[in-house]
């Protein structure tokens, strides 16, 4: 209900010189295109793509849409972009990692960034919502994986209101770019083009995480973001243990003893034996290092920068464990 459909069925229907394929996901109600609903013959999969009269292309599915993706790679040159819908309930970071793990996927497309529509009357219900122990607030989850936030129906909600939903949203994920919208209307280039997985994204990458600061958690458990700097230059293998430890092994606790659990993580890093800047980036358990266009100048103090997103975290303890891991080998070398 916060506006997703409506969003979709805009850009399936302005004229705005783009050529997009939207993959709807089969749980939208009213949506405008009913015809290209998925049929499911002798229980495989059948997507009817529809061409529209704005040269964009749509279709819907059943399952999380790569099947439906591989598929519109057979009719290339037909589009320039792909938005792949899930249902309110998804877990955004799954699908996401698709991209990185499908290297059929990834060699013809990549994963551009992860848009969520917060609905401004509803959403800080949704998002303060306490869940029972163990469970993760799906709202406060889409929230922290995103990108760029739309924040929805401002009109319906007085000012107050509205900036208690974008401290929420801030409070949660202190990266993510926010735009506020009437009934889904936007500026395409301002959804599109995010480049928030590539190291095209360096540049800008490196302003925004200088102004990203530590929040805190509004509720008991909530998602928080945390960012810290450590100088110096670091070696691959240990960032790489320092990763794997916080994602993988799980074994970086909080002062009581529980689980940091880290759903996302960004950072530009200074490598040893690499004159550019590299970039971390992570959702929930996968993660990938890259060198960025963007080197070191000469007279540059070489620094790394962190950004994570999650429940349990503790800035001063991960920062230590940093620290710890990434200067244990540098004595004993």
């Amino acid at each position: 209900g916060a506006g997703k459909t409506t969003l979709l069925n805009y850009i399936l229907t302005e004229q705005h010189n783009k050529r997009i394929a939207v993959i709807l996901n089969e749980f939208g109600e009213g949506i405008a295109l009913e015809k290209s609903l998925a049929i499911s013959q002798g229980g495989e999969l059948y997507e009817e793509w529809l061409e529209l009269r704005n040269g964009c292309l749509c279709c819907s599915v059943k399952d999380n849409g790569v099947k439906a993706i591989e598929n519109l790679m057979q009719r290339r040159g037909k589009f320039d972009y792909i938005l792949l819908e899930t249902t309110g309930l998804a877990d955004p970071g799954t699908v996401a990692s698709m991209f990185w793990v499908d290297s059929e996927l990834g060699s013809d497309i990549y994963l551009d960034g992860i848009v969520s529509v917060v609905d401004a009357k509803h959403g800080l219900q949704h998002l303060t919502e306490e869940k029972p122990e163990g469970l993760i607030n799906e709202a406060s989850r889409q929230v922290a994986l995103a990108d760029l936030i739309i924040i929805n129906k401002t009109d319906l909600v007085s000012e107050e209101e509205l900036n208690k939903v974008r401290t929420s949203v801030r409070s949660i994920n202190g990266l993510v770019k926010i735009l506020e919208t009437q009934r889904s209307r936007v500026d395409l280039s301002n959804v599109l083009d995010l480049h928030a997985f590539d190291s095209l994204s360096g540049v800008s990458l490196q302003k925004k995480l200088e102004h990203v600061k530590t929040t805190h958690a509004h509720l008991d458990k909530a998602i928080i973001t945390v960012t810290f700097e450590v100088p110096g230059d670091i070696k691959e293998e240990n960032l790489n243990l320092f990763i794997q430890n916080l994602l993988w092994e799980k074994n970086v606790k909080d002062k009581t003893g529980c689980t940091m659990d880290v759903i996302r993580l960004k950072g530009l890093v200074s490598i040893q034996g690499k004159s550019h800047q590299v970039i971390v980036q992570g959702v929930h358990e996968l993660y990938d290092l890259e060198e960025t266009s963007v080197a070191w100048k000469e007279d540059e103090k070489r620094t790394n920068r962190l950004v994570l997103i999650g429940r349990n975290l503790d800035k001063e303890i991960i920062k230590e464990v940093f620290i710890a891991t990434v200067r244990e080998e540098r004595g004993n070398s």
